[in-house]
């Protein structure tokens, strides 16, 4: 259930993501539009560009995008280890609960032996 509301979550946001960015890219076309020529110093929001070796490198917002970047960025999460604090107190509030049914339902059970007895 928790699985496919984060599935929908995360297809929700990243078409929403795409949306904005072919909403800027559409922008900058008509800026270039209005203006009546082409300035180079109009960058689009998500550029693609292949060298003669065969790399390949992206840019979006002027920022670029390298493997090397991502690889970055996943060894720092794995390092992090994504710790969550509601999971956390999740865990405890299950402990609690557990150990408290566990101790009441002894105590009915210790009970209702006593009055078949």
């Amino acid at each position: 259930m928790m699985v496919k509301f984060m599935f929908k979550s995360f297809i929700l946001c990243s078409v929403l993501l795409f949306g904005v960015l072919i909403g800027m890219q559409q922008a900058n076309q008509g800026m270039i539009k209005m203006k009546g020529y082409n300035d180079p110093d109009f960058q689009g929001a998500f550029q693609v560009k292949s060298d003669d070796s065969g790399d390949v490198e992206a840019s979006i917002l002027g920022n670029e995008v390298t493997s090397q970047d991502i690889q970055k960025k996943q060894e720092q999460l794995e390092q992090i280890e994504a710790f969550n604090i509601f999971s956390q107190l999740g865990k405890q509030l299950a402990g609690i609960v557990n150990s408290a049914v566990s101790t009441i339902l002894e105590l009915v059970g210790d009970l209702v032996n006593g009055l078949l007895e």
